[in-house]
């Protein structure tokens, strides 16, 4: 009986043993994906994250996880890890549904109506493009979040930029680099505490660390941009300016009241109060607002009804927050600007997350991801290679599992015994992960980050990508540095 017994259990351990995947095995659902997401772009031109992207990333995680399963998993250990992965990325989705709400109330409310109105008298089209880089930067450094910069700040600069007649893509541009410079060098932002964290040196040492590398590439960033807007200057269109002004002055009350939202948003999260509850609270302050201020536009939205007036309100308030608001004015300019948000026009972008989210825990849950990175280190021989080694495996776990945080954790994880080893002080660990995981995430259309990016400026991602200067060149100097050996400090 106990020795059947012992047959039973060394079947049972038999079948938990797992074989660690080859390189050849590890490479194939990335080469897959890299093949479908390109012929994706190439059908669908950019609207391929709307279902093409997705299809490819649920296609190669399939592909990964027989894989895994040929090696010894089983698919109750990959669910698992499909679940945990998405888990971690929650917080992200809620803030994007609350993103949503919030855009459609805030311009009920008149609160993106008042600021392309007074924007388009303050900010000249040959400084413009300088001059968002610079607010978004300064905003984002006083609260540290650039997700909130870009989902308030950054939707109301898009629409000053179409009434000056300049272009969208490199405003988004614009509203990303100054809104990631902020992020990275605020102690209040969350990547900005967990590089540290994760390499094992302290805040500000990590912060001071950053200057070397983040000062001159928003520099050059800024020069590029004021370049391009000496060159924009010409196309203004007065009387096209004109009359978005007009016909924003006769749909909306403009008003400095109409302000209050974003300055109390900007308050709590400055106090640090979580992004979720920030954003949910600020789309619901706007609500009031739009009751309080736009009452006439409120009911002209919900149209003709049966219902009580104090119900009308509520009604028009409630389908901003869940279907966005919409306008016609019969300009069509100024109908494409404020016909916008609501719970519902984010779901397309969750879907996306939640699918290369998919994509990436297998890969994790697999061991895939672990063979390619030690192929990775294989060829990391002098310190200028270890770097830049750990800068190319921040941006490719960017691209693999559409998460900022895990390619912040990851990398730093695998690589610290490295850095220590080599007698490298923690804080050149921690500002390489920043220089690279934090500065590429809203440059992979799937990410999190670079969906949230999408979304919320109405830009696709490779649209806007290639005017994100600081955001490309910040890993440029970065591995420039590390080449020259420059600020690459000891123990």
């Amino acid at each position: 009986m106990l020795k059947n017994e012992n047959l039973t259990l060394d079947k049972m351990s038999s079948k938990t043993v797992k074989t660690p995947p080859t390189l050849i095995e590890a490479l194939l659902p990335i080469l897959c994906l890299i093949a479908m997401l390109s012929a994706s772009v190439y059908i669908y031109g950019d609207d391929s994250s709307y279902g093409g992207n997705q299809i490819a990333l649920i296609v190669c995680a399939g592909i990964a996880s027989i894989i895994g399963i040929k090696n010894g998993y089983d698919w109750k250990e990959i669910e698992t890890g499909i679940v945990k992965g998405i888990s971690t990325a929650m917080g992200a989705i809620l803030i994007l549904l609350a993103v949503g709400a919030m855009i459609g109330t805030w311009i009920m409310s008149g609160l993106v109506p008042a600021m392309i109105y007074y924007g388009l008298n303050i900010l000249s089209p040959s400084i413009f493009y300088f001059a968002a880089c610079i607010i978004c930067a300064l905003s984002a450094l006083s609260i540290g979040s650039s997700w909130t910069v870009a989902g308030t700040l950054g939707a109301a600069l898009m629409g000053i930029a179409a009434g000056l007649g300049l272009s969208p893509e490199v405003t988004a541009g614009a509203v990303i680099s100054g809104a990631y410079f902020g992020d990275k060098m605020s102690p209040l932002s969350d990547t900005t505490n967990l590089a540290p964290a994760v390499a094992g040196t302290d805040l500000f040492t990590h912060i001071n660390h950053m200057i070397w590398t983040t000062g001159p590439s928003l520099l050059i960033a800024l020069c590029i941009f004021l370049f391009m807007g000496f060159n924009a200057a010409d196309t203004q269109n007065v009387e096209g300016l004109d009359l978005i002004q007009s016909t924003i002055v006769n749909n909306f009350n403009i008003s400095a009241l109409s302000f209050i939202p974003l300055i109390i948003v900007f308050v709590m999260a400055f106090k640090k109060m979580p992004a979720f509850p920030t954003v949910l609270i600020g789309a619901l302050i706007g609500g009031v607002f739009a009751m309080l201020l736009q009452p006439q536009v409120v009911s002209n939205f919900v149209g003709q009804s049966d219902l009580p007036g104090f119900l009308i309100s509520i009604s028009g308030v409630w389908t901003a927050l869940h279907s966005g608001f919409s306008i016609e004015s019969g300009v069509q300019v100024v109908d494409d600007l404020l016909s916008r948000g609501g719970m519902s026009s984010m779901l397309n972008t969750v879907w996306l997350v939640i699918c290369a989210l998919t994509f990436g825990a297998v890969l994790e849950t697999t061991k895939l991801l672990n063979t390619l990175v030690k192929v990775l280190l294989s060829f990391a021989k002098s310190t200028s290679s270890l770097i830049i080694t750990t800068i190319g495996t921040c941006i490719g776990i960017n691209i693999v599992t559409a998460d900022q945080y895990m390619a912040i954790v990851l990398p730093g994880r695998m690589f610290k015994a490295e850095f220590k080893r080599r007698n490298l002080a923690p804080k050149n660990l921690s500002r390489t992960l920043e220089d690279s995981a934090t500065m590429t995430s809203p440059l992979v259309p799937w990410n999190t980050c670079g969906a949230f990016m999408a979304a919320s400026l109405g830009i696709a991602t490779f649209s806007y990508l290639p005017f994100c200067f600081f955001n490309l060149i910040n890993p440029m100097v970065a591995i420039c540095y590390a080449l020259f050996n420059f600020k690459i400090e000891k123990i």
